[in-house]
């Protein structure tokens, strides 16, 4: 059984690669995920798990998010009031992209700098 998000936006791709670009769009997008992949957070949470995150690009992402099915927002009735993030069946569907990106990440080997020093240095003869 699939999740059914509401996305009516007939201009996505039609590439997969393409359409998961302009979904999970932008720089912060796949860092909510990941936040959000142990288990619900509030606003709050999220930003200081995301230094340097501005409320309004936490805000538009989230929006973004609750609009294309992969986020559901919970608020409580509670003074103060308490809004609650959390990614659906949809959204967790991420992790295994996410965790095959660190993956992929990882394997790639960082020269030290001082390689890139010698590298760069003209070779006497």
């Amino acid at each position: 059984m699939g999740y059914r998000h509401n996305v009516t936006n007939s201009s996505l791709p039609e590439c997969g690669v393409a359409r998961f670009l302009a979904l999970v769009n932008g720089p912060w997008a796949t860092l909510v995920v990941r936040e959000l992949l142990p288990g619900p957070l509030r606003f709050t949470e999220l930003r200081a798990a995301l230094p340097g995150i501005s409320p309004h690009t936490l805000t538009s992402r989230l929006r973004q998010f609750e609009a294309y099915g992969i986020v559901t927002r919970t608020s409580y009735p509670e003074i103060p009031p308490r809004v609650v993030y959390q990614l659906t069946p949809h959204g967790e569907r991420l992790r295994d992209v996410l965790d095959t990106m660190s993956a992929w990440a990882m394997s790639i080997e960082i020269a030290d700098a001082s390689d890139d020093d010698q590298a760069a240095a003209p070779q006497a003869q």
